[in-house]
């Protein structure tokens, strides 16, 4: 899997970056005469031992597994990464047939596989991921061969691998979940991964539903019995997990574990709900979080982040039964980069879950091998862990290397290995299902019991086969395996089997909704979903609002959703006030179908409490959607009481107006709504006594085309000037009222503004004219700035460049300027590089790179020369002066000074100082995942650029360099694209000095920052 690179060292870089490196360690044998050499490179958690249980030559590059009801092992080998197409995936049948707990008979079940990532048992064959589709494979004659192909779903994208659809896996509630996110195409292979995809949908059955392209990039679930298909609101990258009672567990590169909170169906029937994301970070210790590895030499290996999460896959929640009670909720996640596997313990907190690292300053499981690729993990019917090893010298995409090592001949060094290892307690006998296992030919009642299985291959496996049996005699066992008060995740199996029956009574879902287990009333809640036509089921579910258990009343919330009628509108607003601090709470509450606004907000504002900030997110986010649903009247009469100037309604005025402001660019009429409103804001804007309010107003004056003309304007436009030039007013004030004259016609005070851009003006007041006077279309600010450019503090230069890039003539200048040396190089930072260099003008985006680019040699040369940095006396305290210089623009440390938008230098303390310098020096760089530049262009004609930090089903949002958020709608983006380019801007030696290099690495490697 490509790593996401989540903390390493790029001056002026607001990305992180990947080089990767052939690594120089040879594979460690996996002959059975060598296994004790392969399980000796291991360092496993005290209390557990590990085991060999199959390798090369029977299996190589295995990156999934799945184990059936008679005990039949199959593997699903990827062969074709990175770049081969040719369809030399397979899937093995491994199988031990002298019971010696080691498999060594390997069967090809299935062949010319393009790039297969997941298998899933289903009915008499398997479901295969092998993008763009879901295919279903069968064995009809009993040979181990699949002789039947058919495609289930297709449609989905065929980019780089390991984005592509993967790891589907059977929910509790009948659906199959398609692990799945967006398209990640890539630049340099863009011909054979450039595709897109398209609609998603059953061929055939041309008349069921279908998805929109690639799926929206976001996660399926599909039940292909009923041609069900869905998307989710989240996307997860290449693994997924559920925990006993449902909850959607997630994972990317760089984030090892997160949570889907609010699902799809909710979000969707109330589209002026824009929220920024659907899925919470569960880690308490960071998303990129520290790891700790063992691996030898790692440095010859991959010259990348060492000591932190980079490449986390392969999510599963240990539910065997085998480990220590206390396992049973710690769940497990490779790190194929580190060599290691990497466990946490989750604890319920509110809504959701936190994740805490079971092991402090070490690892469950790590290797000194280099090779050793763990990518995907499976709990087997012995209650074991098994571990899937791809084996393999790089794990890199070629996108994030240097040409070098792509045209080195060793990308696909370890395609001929791969291992699967089994974990289990000390003690535990060696394998035994492989010969023995036989719950396939088991009768109703034994499935039935297998339902309330500790372990959850049984449980699981169990609830499929008696979906796939259907018979009417199960239906009393199912019944009372419902009331078995002995058997909690046993009447939970039972009620959702039953349900995929077709046979659960009102009745039954009554009784769980009372049940003294937390787990099983929040899923009968969601089994009322599915059955709304019953009136009957509304008073015991009104009658859980007082339950003791948070994720109960969310699952409540959301649920009375779908459902308008008086009685339930009050039971939603109690549910919600008793919760409020809780962001998820407020979005469960405004996702209900019909939401009573109006009344909603009348409450809030009722009951608002200044020194409470859930009443002000509330207050909101109810404007935001009044807003966006072009509700007229109610948008005037808040714009009305929120800018009346009453002291005591100020706490709650200026979120009433940012709502309006962020709703309105959602809304059609917004310009004749300002245009009609223009006097109240202008008065409001100079004479409210709260900076929130004036700000929340200018930036709804700003949705208009501009002040409209007449007395009222031009003397409102003379008090601002007057206001900005008074020095003895706070510079605050000062910046706003200049902030002002941007809404009207510049030409008259052209002069005025560059007089404010000097370094004797506050820098509110520099950085507000040079927006200001940015907004003159043509060269004027650009000139300007030019001419000024030598007094000028780097605060006030990094908004200066800023005000280049509007348009092709100001980018011509700011290269010549670059070219002149007037203005260096590593000012305009990473970001504005990567926009210069793929410019649609290919004149200018020619002449960026030329100017831009940096050759290798020279930079080789360059790290020689710091080589005597490595071995100064270096001071911890200069070298913070040095990061706070050249750094913090971008980069925070420890969480604390600088900017949250690159990634945090911390964890960069286990690496060594050469390699932290050479990934300052080094240019010959690209952007990882998860840091790409997007381009997003508004049918309005409006453009916006930044890293999508997070998306919705209905929304996305971009976050800026200064760490500024937008929310946009997805109504209204015209295109959205992806910028990637594969060189580093150079010149940063230019910056900074041997003895500063010295410092700064002292600095970076400071245990505590």
């Amino acid at each position: 899997m490509k790593t996401h690179v989540s903390n390493s060292l790029r001056l002026y870089s607001f990305y992180c970056m990947l080089l990767a490196s052939v690594g120089c360690q040879p594979s460690v044998s996996s002959t059975h005469t060598g296994m004790d050499s392969v399980v000796s490179t291991f360092e496993l958690a005290p209390g557990f031992q590990i085991e060999l249980i199959a390798s090369e030559p029977l299996v190589a590059d295995p990156v999934a597994m799945e184990i059936d009801e008679y005990g039949r092992l199959y593997v699903v080998e990827m062969h074709g990464y990175p770049l081969d197409k040719s369809g030399t995936g397979n899937i093995k049948l491994l199988t031990d047939t002298d019971g010696d707990g080691q498999m060594d008979q390997s069967t090809v079940f299935a062949d010319n596989l393009v790039l297969p990532t997941g298998i899933m048992r289903w009915k008499k064959g398997v479901l295969v991921t092998d993008p763009p589709q879901v295919l279903y494979l069968e064995d009809t004659d009993g040979d181990g061969k699949a002789d039947k192909k058919e495609t289930v779903l297709t449609g989905f994208a065929v980019s780089n691998p390991q984005h592509n659809l993967n790891n589907p896996l059977l929910g509790l509630d009948n659906w199959i979940y398609l692990a799945h996110e967006s398209v990640i195409t890539t630049q340099r292979y863009e011909e054979a991964f450039g595709d897109r995809g398209g609609e998603v949908f059953y061929p055939a059955q041309p008349d069921a539903p279908r998805l929109p392209e690639n799926a929206g990039g976001r996660s399926v679930r599909f039940r292909p019995d009923r041609y069900g298909l869905e998307m989710l609101s989240s996307d997860t990258q290449f693994g997924q997990t559920f925990d006993a009672w449902g909850h959607h567990l997630l994972v990317s590169n760089a984030n090892h574990i997160f949570q889907e909170i609010i699902a799809a169906r909710y979000l969707e029937r109330q589209p002026d709900l824009l929220i920024a994301d659907a899925t919470q970070s569960l880690s308490d210790h960071g998303n990129a979080a520290a790891v700790f590895p063992i691996t030898k030499n790692p440095e010859h290996q991959m010259l990348t982040d060492v000591g932190v999460i980079t490449s986390s896959c392969g999510l599963t929640i240990y539910q065997g039964g085998a480990f220590p009670a206390d396992f049973d909720s710690v769940t497990f996640v490779a790190e194929p980069v580190s060599n290691l596997v990497h466990a946490d313990r989750l604890t319920g907190q509110g809504v959701s879950f936190t994740a805490s690292r079971l092991y402090p300053q070490k690892e469950f499981l790590a290797s000194t091998d280099a090779w050793f690729r763990p990518v995907n993990m499976y709990i087997g019917p012995d209650g074991a862990l098994y571990v899937v090893d791809y084996y393999r010298q790089i794990i890199e995409h070629p996108e994030w290397m240097s040409e070098e090592v792509v045209q080195s001949g060793e990308l696909y060094n370890g395609t001929d290995q791969g291992r699967i290892y089994r974990i289990t307690p000390v003690g535990t006998k060696p394998m035994d299902w492989s010969k023995d296992l036989r719950l396939g030919d088991a009768t109703d009642e034994a499935l039935v019991e297998a339902l309330a299985n500790p372990n959850i291959w049984w449980r699981r496996n169990a609830h499929r086969l008696l979906l796939d049996r259907n018979e009417a005699a199960t239906i009393p066992l199912l019944t009372q395996m419902a009331k078995n008060t002995e058997a909690p995740l046993g009447r939970l199996h039972a009620l959702w089997t039953l349900e995929g029956m077709g046979k659960l009574r009102a009745e039954m879902i009554m009784q769980a909704l009372q049940d003294p287990v937390p787990g099983i009333r929040e899923n009968a809640i969601r089994l009322t979903e599915l059955h709304r036509e019953d009136t009957t089921l509304i008073e015991p579910l009104l009658a859980l609002q007082e339950d003791s258990d948070p994720k109960v009343r969310f699952q409540l919330l959301c649920t009375l959703g779908f459902t308008d009628s008086p009685l339930v509108a009050r039971a939603r607003q109690k549910l919600l006030f008793k919760d409020l601090q809780d962001a998820w709470v407020q979005i469960a509450a405004l996702s209900a179908s019909s939401s009573q606004k109006d009344v909603l907000l009348e409450a809030v504002l009722s009951r608002f409490q200044e020194d409470t900030a859930a009443y002000a997110s509330l207050m909101e986010q109810l404007s935001a959607m009044a807003a966006a649903g072009e509700e007229t009247k109610t948008i005037y009469r808040l714009m009305e009481k929120a800018t009346v100037r009453v002291a005591d309604r100020s706490a709650w005025q200026a979120p009433v107006l940012e709502g309006l402001a962020r709703g309105l660019k959602n809304n059609r009429s917004s310009s004749a709504i300002v245009k009609k409103e223009q006097n109240r804001l202008v008065w409001a804007y100079f004479e409210h006594p709260s900076s929130l309010v004036r700000q929340a107003c200018l930036q709804i004056l700003q949705l208009s085309a501009g002040l409209s003309a007449g007395a009222e304007t031009t003397k409102a436009m003379q008090q601002a000037r007057t206001r900005a030039g008074d020095r003895s007013l706070p510079a605050e004030r000062r910046a706003e009222a200049i902030a002002f004259i941007a809404l009207g016609n510049l030409k008259p005070y052209v002069s005025f503004l560059k007089e404010m851009i000097v370094p004797t003006e506050p820098l509110p007041v520099q950085t507000a004219a040079l927006h200001t006077l940015s907004v003159k279309p043509d060269q004027t600010v650009s000139r300007y700035v030019l001419s000024q450019w030598q007094v000028l503090t780097p605060e006030v230069r990094n908004v200066a460049i800023n005000t280049f890039m509007g348009n092709s003539e100001r980018i011509s200048l700011l290269l010549d300027a670059i070219e002149e040396g007037t203005i260096q190089q590593a000012t305009l930072g990473w970001p504005r590089s990567v926009r210069l260099m793929t410019l649609k003008n290919n004149e200018l985006s020619t002449r960026a790179r030329s100017l831009l680019g940096k050759k290798e040699e020279h930079t080789q040369e360059t790290i020689q020369q710091y080589q005597s940095a490595l071995t100064l006396q270096a001071s911890q305290q200069q070298g913070q002066l040095v990061f706070e210089k050249n750094c913090a623009v971008c980069h925070q440390m420890g969480g604390k000074a600088g900017r949250d938008f690159g990634p945090d230098l911390s964890s960069l303390k286990n690496r060594r100082p050469a390699a932290i310098m050479a990934d300052i020096l080094d240019p010959n760089l690209s952007i990882a995942d998860g840091y790409n530049l997007w381009t997003v262009k508004l049918k309005s004609g409006e453009a916006a650029q930044g890293i999508i930090a997070t998306e919705t089903p209905t929304a996305l949002t971009l976050r800026n360099p200064a760490g500024q958020e937008t929310t946009i709608a997805r109504k209204d983006i015209a295109s959205l694209q992806a910028l990637d380019v594969s060189a580093m801007p150079a010149g940063l030696e230019d910056q900074i000095s041997q003895q500063e290099m010295a410092d700064l690495l002292a600095y970076i490697r400071q245990a505590n920052p």
